[in-house]
């Protein structure tokens, strides 16, 4: 029986070198396999910011210190009926007793209301007997004036201006007087029952009707 001749050295040797070179292409392609992979399950976060799930608050702003005026005497006010112009009645003035005559409800006592206040009064006074479902809106149109005396130029009333402040008031009035005093200065407030001066700085916010009074520096 023929045997099979046996390879020789050469062969061997190129036999080995076929394997290592296969061995090392499958572990480099296990490798790169392995890195693909790390590279999507494990990619770093990325700097950009991210795009935020919960929606925005808006910005909550103060109330303005006239939010919850209540009107008096000097008072001009504007009341609008929508599509009831007969019912309508633009820059109506306040009387001394703080009243106005409206059409249908006649004389309305509406002095330390605020504006939402007369709104509210008059669409309940002409729903069901005058309007299915009336629609009233109350704006100012124009406040009473505030009032300074005392060491300052020129006293007397004048029309107030949202924002005001004591030292705004006295320039307004022509400035102090050579004797007049700058920490001697009192407000007695419209809305203060009691109606006492109350010490105040230049600082100090003024309302309609308040009452300012500047000192002299030797009282």
């Amino acid at each position: 029986m023929p045997t099979k001749p046996l390879l020789s050295t050469s062969e061997v040797q190129g036999g080995l070198r076929f394997r290592g070179f296969l061995s090392s292409a499958l572990l480099a392609s296990a490798l790169l396999a392995a890195n693909a992979s790390a590279s999507i399950f494990d990619a770093p976060e990325s700097n950009a910011p991210k795009a935020s799930t919960e929606p925005e608050l808006p910005g909550i702003k103060p109330a303005s210190p006239l939010s919850n005026y209540k009107l008096g005497a000097g008072d001009i006010v504007t009341i609008r009926v929508f599509g009831e112009d007969e019912l309508s009645r633009e820059r109506v003035k306040l009387t001394d007793a703080g009243t106005l005559q409206y059409p249908v409800l006649g004389e309305i006592v509406i002095k330390d209301m605020t504006t939402g206040d007369l709104q509210r009064l008059i669409t309940t006074g002409l729903k069901g007997r005058y309007l299915v479902n009336p629609r009233v809106a109350v704006f100012i149109e124009e406040y009473r004036p505030y009032y300074i005396n005392g060491m300052i130029a020129s006293a007397g009333g004048y029309p107030f201006q949202p924002g005001l402040t004591v030292l705004k008031a006295i320039a307004l009035a022509g400035g102090f007087k050579e004797r007049a005093s700058k920490e001697k200065i009192f407000v007695i407030r419209a809305n203060d029952p009691s109606q006492v001066q109350q010490k105040v700085d230049l600082n100090t916010l003024i309302f309609p009707g308040d009452i300012i009074t500047v000192q002299d520096s030797f009282f």
